[in-house]
């Protein structure tokens, strides 16, 4: 009895810990609406975020992933997505020779002949806070944005990466 009610006591205890920490995970769709696959963005020690990427029904090849600024995806363009998330105003290559800006997601990914791809990315110049300037959930959300082309990692401020071929809202968890 003593055991089952010290559980019961430390998993209340725990619930607003983990309840702080939520991540997401969002749908991402093509212009036309179809299913393009799913985001998690899932926090991790040392203030980092885990993102996880399943790519679907896309064309083959290297496609640059970055967080844009406002959480809308309106097709056929995106455009609604608005710029870069880029909260510290720093510029490819110049500032930041990691090749990102601080939001903007510095890896591409691949997607092979069946349409289908996937990434793992560990960042730390991103937040679940939606308190913090750099927070996929602050004002409102974000989106993240999958594009034609890969990104060049230099050329400021959009990397080269061509159109935007996916898209999908980022809001916090109610």
């Amino acid at each position: 009895m003593r055991l089952t009610a010290a559980a019961i006591v430390i998993s209340l205890l725990a619930v607003p810990a983990l309840a702080k920490s939520k991540g997401t995970t969002v749908s991402l769709k093509t212009s036309t609406g179809q299913d393009a696959g799913t985001a998690s963005f899932v926090p991790a020690k040392d203030n980092k975020i885990t993102i996880r990427i399943q790519l679907k029904n896309l064309p083959p090849g290297e496609h640059a992933v970055h967080i844009h600024e406002h959480a809308a995806c309106d097709a056929p363009t995106f455009q609604t997505a608005g710029g870069h998330f880029n909260p510290a105003a720093k510029k490819h290559g110049i500032e930041n020779p990691m090749g990102h800006h601080n939001g903007d997601l510095p890896q591409n990914i691949t997607v092979a002949a069946d349409g289908t791809g996937s990434a793992t990315f560990h960042v730390d110049y991103l937040s679940v806070d939606p308190a913090a300037s750099d927070s996929i959930f602050a004002n409102g959300g974000t989106s993240i944005m999958v594009h034609e082309k890969a990104d060049d990692m230099k050329t400021d401020p959009t990397g080269n990466a061509g159109g935007r071929i996916a898209c999908g809202v980022i809001t916090a968890p109610k």
